[in-house]
């Protein structure tokens, strides 16, 4: 294997080569998914106001220090709260003030008692009256259901950093700031090819000899799902000039990646590797993986290349090795995957190569237990859509027996 070149010192040599792309400002409605720029900074404090955290009544806690169930505290209503309304004058001793949730508190007052504490009715807001009198059971503490402003954040702070993948909290966080143009790195585009005579596109009906493309797809997705945007090609045939053309139109996409699957091999009919010679340069070619050893890594007018294997497992596995770093590091996304220690469940083996085995994963107490989706094979679809994760076997290991641990990269989560 001394003419493989190792796992680790490829993907350094990639990331080593990848530059984060630049910034570009997108409305807040378009940021899910996306990563952050830039560091944001609050401009206000949230709540700006102290206000009530429940539908009650406003009180000074002093006024309250008796109450009991069997010894109520009677005090005057002077005041109506709604929410979104501001409250005029100033609440003194023996009076409450009703108040919805989310509405200001009152001058004077420093707590609120929820309506179930008191006698009143809220059942009917719209047809009810404001009491005259409260009557209230409960003592409450200075501060009780009142959010103080700026407790959730006071301005000047730094709510999100730069790098943060923005989900649906991060997009309610920014709305209430009034954030509406987001600062984001753009989405790599990532035009992926491939060819081979006798790969036709899904909807085409077989004919001996021929098989539908899946590599497109299933690497379209996984672009996607890294944040990226896939720009598919149709299939090219096995020919120089068509491979030539399929290149031509992979740049014409204006991309910041290009991917392609099949051809880097030694067939009599693998010209990709050979074009690459000629339009751009490869940078090394084969690795020490298992699947995936013809692997051709390079240059196309200083767009990244990267040639992946023709066979399906490959082209998917390689992608998670070695394209799936410099595409996280074009996006300004992180590189760490997750990951679980499991212990071997079967006998296995490998070839003495780092080995990527597509497995299962179930609990026995508090271990992981690993065991193979079935047939290793580079061609077998079936194998990682039955995947939980995979196994890594490192170098230099050929047979791995039962209760050996190893690392697990997960593909989906697991319970």
């Amino acid at each position: 294997m001394a003419d493989l070149l190792n796992v680790d010192e490829a993907i350094a040599r990639i990331v080593g080569d990848i530059v984060q792309l630049e910034t570009e400002t997108v409305h807040l409605t378009d940021t899910l998914n996306r990563v952050l720029a830039e560091d944001i900074v609050s401009e206000i404090d949230l709540p700006p106001f102290d206000n009530s955290a429940m539908d009650g009544f406003a009180v000074r806690a002093v006024d309250l220090s008796g109450a009991g169930a069997e010894s109520p505290v009677r005090l005057d209503v002077v005041m109506d709260i709604p929410a979104g309304y501001t409250p005029e004058g100033t609440l003194g001793a023996g009076q409450a003030a009703r108040i919805m949730t989310g509405a200001p508190m009152p001058d004077g007052a420093d707590a609120v008692i929820p309506v179930e504490d008191t006698d009143a009715d809220f059942s009917d807001l719209d047809n009810s009256t404001v009491p005259e009198v409260v009557q209230l059971y409960k003592a409450v503490g200075t501060g009780a259901a009142v959010r103080k402003l700026g407790e959730n954040i006071h301005a000047g702070q730094t709510i999100l950093k730069a790098g943060t993948v923005i989900r649906a909290a991060q997009i309610g966080l920014l709305a209430s700031l009034g954030q509406v143009d987001v600062p984001v790195v753009r989405q790599p585009r990532v035009s992926i090819v491939g060819s081979g005579d006798e790969l036709v596109d899904i909807d085409a009906p077989l004919t001996p000899g021929t098989i539908r493309d899946s590599n497109s797809y299933a690497l379209a997705a996984l672009v996607a799902q890294d944040g990226g945007v896939p720009l598919r090609q149709p299939i090219a045939k096995d020919t120089p000039d068509a491979i030539r053309a399929m290149f031509k139109d992979a740049l014409d996409a204006s991309p910041d990646l290009i991917v392609s699957s099949a051809g880097v091999s030694v067939g009599a009919a693998d010209y990709v590797r050979d074009i690459l010679d000629e339009i751009g340069d490869i940078g090394f070619w084969r690795i020490n993986l298992r699947p995936g050893k013809p692997l051709a890594y390079g240059s196309l007018e200083d767009v990244p290349f990267f040639g992946l294997p023709g066979n399906p497992v490959s082209a998917m596995v390689t992608y998670m090795v070695l394209v799936r770093p410099a595409l996280l590091k074009l996006a300004g996304r992180s590189a760490e995957g997750s990951e679980v220690m499991a212990k071997v469940g079967e006998p296995m083996h490998s070839d003495g190569r780092r080995t990527f085995a597509r497995v299962t994963l179930k609990k026995d107490g508090d271990d992981w237990v690993a065991t193979t989706t079935g047939t290793q094979s580079s061609g077998a679809h079936l194998s990682m859509a039955l995947a939980d994760g995979l196994l890594v076997i490192p170098e230099g290991n050929a047979e791995i027996p039962v209760g050996t641990r190893l690392p697990v990269k997960l593909l989906r989560p697991i319970g």
